[in-house]
């Protein structure tokens, strides 16, 4: 009788863990894997204790959070980074991304959680006065950013052509060729514009804006189960409050 009730128990416990496997989802525990381009602040970049912070790491946290999973983030070069999602080096991609048609055809995105306006960086005795003066200009941008894809297309598409532009691995290494005079401006996000022209004595960022972007998360075209669950979490944050909350805490109101 006692082994009778010994195996009963041991066959429910197994049921249990059939079903909770059969039912599919997230599970408690899990991890979300964040790839990201630590160099975009105040989006993302490396605090003094050496730890990736900002906008889409507590953005990303939160979703985390909401789906009952650890985040870990993974530095890497933004222009690889539709490359990782793709191939599941990374679940999902916070890191400033702007929707494009090109980058829809390898990923898909989550519903927008910021709007990102990208701005123009002279020196202040430029005679770069709007962004109808970049044409014959050095264009310093970030390779793989929407500041190199605006900038390198054909004048024909609004861009200046791929002879206009100097690419490099991030918007910092951008403007310090930009203060010592190898390239004429930048074109790169507002905010980490911001805090670079503030690092940067001898820096101005023009009034004219040369476009207006929606940022989202990218996911695996293959991933649709996690697409659905972090757009309804995205949701849930901004009815909360939340990311409006977290938005406020790096971007100030001026």
């Amino acid at each position: 009788m006692k082994v009778s009730k010994v195996l009963a128990l041991v066959l429910a416990v197994v049921m249990c863990a059939m079903l909770c496997t059969a039912c599919g989802g997230t599970k408690s525990g899990e991890t979300l894997t964040m790839g990201t381009n630590a160099a975009f602040p105040p989006y993302e970049f490396v605090d003094e204790n050496n730890e990736i912070v900002g906008i889409d790491a507590e953005i990303a946290a939160a979703v985390a959070e909401k789906l009952g999973m650890t985040l870990e983030i993974k530095d890497m070069a933004f222009d690889s980074l539709i490359t990782a999602v793709d191939q599941g080096a990374v679940d999902i991609v916070l890191a400033g991304m702007t929707v494009t048609e090109e980058r829809k055809e390898s990923v898909n995105f989550t519903e927008s959680y910021a709007t990102g306006v990208q701005v123009v960086i002279v020196p202040v005795d430029s005679d770069i006065a709007t962004i109808d003066d970049l044409t014959g200009k050095k264009i310093g941008v970030q390779s793989g950013t929407t500041g190199d894809i605006y900038c390198s297309s054909a004048p024909e598409d609004g861009g200046y052509g791929e002879e206009a532009v100097s690419r490099y691995d991030n918007g910092a290494l951008a403007v310090t060729a930009l203060s010592n005079k190898q390239i004429d401006c930048v074109v790169i996000d507002n905010e980490p514009a911001k805090e670079f022209v503030k690092a940067n004595e001898g820096l101005k960022i023009l009034e004219t804006e040369f476009a207006v972007e929606d940022y989202a998360a990218a996911i695996a075209k293959s991933n649709t189960e996690l697409l659905e669950k972090v757009n309804g979490a995205i949701a849930e944050l901004k009815a909360e409050g939340k990311i409006d909350e977290i938005i406020s805490k790096y971007i100030k109101a001026e």
